[in-house]
């Protein structure tokens, strides 16, 4: 199994069965901020939902397809970094992130994202990510900009969100304008 150390205070691991209680209780306090943005959180409101959802990552990740990776902060799971399907002929991939409430403005998501990322670009030789956000959700656009992802486009009412679409921004990252941080511990990690 995936994990990967990102600082002395946060690493990443692949979700595993027995996260999905952990996962679930995350979700529940997280509810009304998470819900204003990701249209999958009315699905995830039990144990069992999580199982199910840890169960998809696992073989998405067993297919080396992507994976939905846990972000713990001092041991704690603060969040989720999904990294979706891999277009290997195009040497492409997706991101998308979400913090429970108690964890965001500390960074952690930031650093993690900067993990996978050098992670995808070196051990994966991958060519180019995406971030899709919502045109209102400022935090995951800003996240990208601090991570050098390039505003590329715009996809009018791209996501169903409950009860209306919303438009999303696209950003890109290319492996030749990745700048691996100095500090990163990534060398001699096993990759995703």
């Amino acid at each position: 199994m995936f994990k990967q150390i990102v600082s002395s205070n946060i690493f990443l691991r692949i979700l595993e069965i027995r996260d999905a209680y952990t996962l679930n209780a995350l979700i529940n306090i997280s509810r009304p901020q998470l819900r204003l943005w990701l249209p999958w959180v009315d699905n995830v409101s039990t144990t069992q939902d999580a199982e199910k959802f840890i169960e998809a990552g696992l073989t998405q990740f067993a297919a080396n397809n992507g994976a939905q990776i846990g972000v713990w902060y001092h041991g704690e799971l603060a969040g989720v970094l999904g990294m979706h399907e891999i277009n290997w002929i195009h040497r492409f991939t997706s991101l998308g992130y979400w913090l429970g409430t108690p964890f965001q403005g500390r960074g952690i998501m930031t650093q993690s994202c900067r993990t996978l990322i050098t992670i995808l670009f070196q051990d994966y030789e991958l060519h180019r990510v995406e971030i899709q956000a919502a045109q209102g959700n400022k935090k995951s656009q800003e996240l990208a900009q601090r991570l050098g992802f390039q505003r590329e486009g715009f996809r009018r009412q791209a996501e169903w969100l409950y009860d209306h679409y919303v438009d999303h921004i696209i950003y890109g990252l290319l492996n030749d304008d990745w700048k691996v941080p100095s500090e990163s511990p990534i060398h001699g990690g096993q990759p995703v």
